[in-house]
């Protein structure tokens, strides 16, 4: 993948690679990402948790965010700003959810504001694949960058991926956020450098 110099294509082609998964292969994944990522220390001490709500062909998170929720952990989810940017309010259940921009399932609960994330202690990230070094390349839209650049360096930021999209290099540019861990079905949680 290293020959590929462009983002774009790169993108491309890994979302043709998920597209192609077969459904029961994609639900498969989804239960030992959640057990690897319950089983983390800082998880499992943490009181708030900023995640998401997986749409399309990305890992599954409806699991993840629910036994979150029933352990008691505040868990925030973003809400798709007009500008691109990320706003956060509270999960309450997966009745919380509604359809949002883009075909995301936002939270119903009002907005706590952007900033809102530099005060989770984990945030679960959504990506196309990410670098041994924590470079994330997600759908291009940036909204990931401008978040996890309010976020502390001593958090935790865990990219939830498939199994071969934790790649050796990926292009990266000067705005680009790294992520300080992934998690993938086969590999549980995998810290980066």
């Amino acid at each position: 993948m290293q020959d590929i110099v462009s983002k774009t294509d790169l993108r491309t082609e890994l979302l043709a690679r998920r597209a192609a998964m077969r459904p029961e292969e994609r639900s498969a994944a989804a239960r030992p990402i959640r057990d690897a990522l319950l089983s983390v220390p800082e998880v499992e001490m943490a009181g708030t948790i900023a995640a998401y709500a997986s749409i399309g062909d990305e890992p599954d998170t409806r699991s993840l965010l629910f036994a979150l929720w029933k352990r008691g952990t505040y868990v925030l989810l973003p809400i798709l700003l007009p500008d691109g940017d990320l706003d956060w309010a509270s999960y309450e259940g997966p009745d919380s959810l509604v359809p949002g921009a883009r075909g995301c399932l936002e939270p119903s609960e009002p907005p706590r504001g952007p900033g809102a994330i530099a005060g989770a202690d984990v945030v679960l990230t959504p990506a196309v694949a990410v670098d041994r070094t924590g470079v994330r390349l997600g759908r291009g839209g940036g909204s990931y960058d401008r978040a996890l650049a309010r976020v502390g360096p001593a958090i935790l930021t865990v990219a939830l991926l498939y199994d071969g999209e934790l790649v050796d290099a990926l292009p990266a540019e000067p705005h680009d956020q790294r992520v300080r861990a992934v998690a993938t079905p086969s590999g549980g949680l995998v810290r980066l450098d």
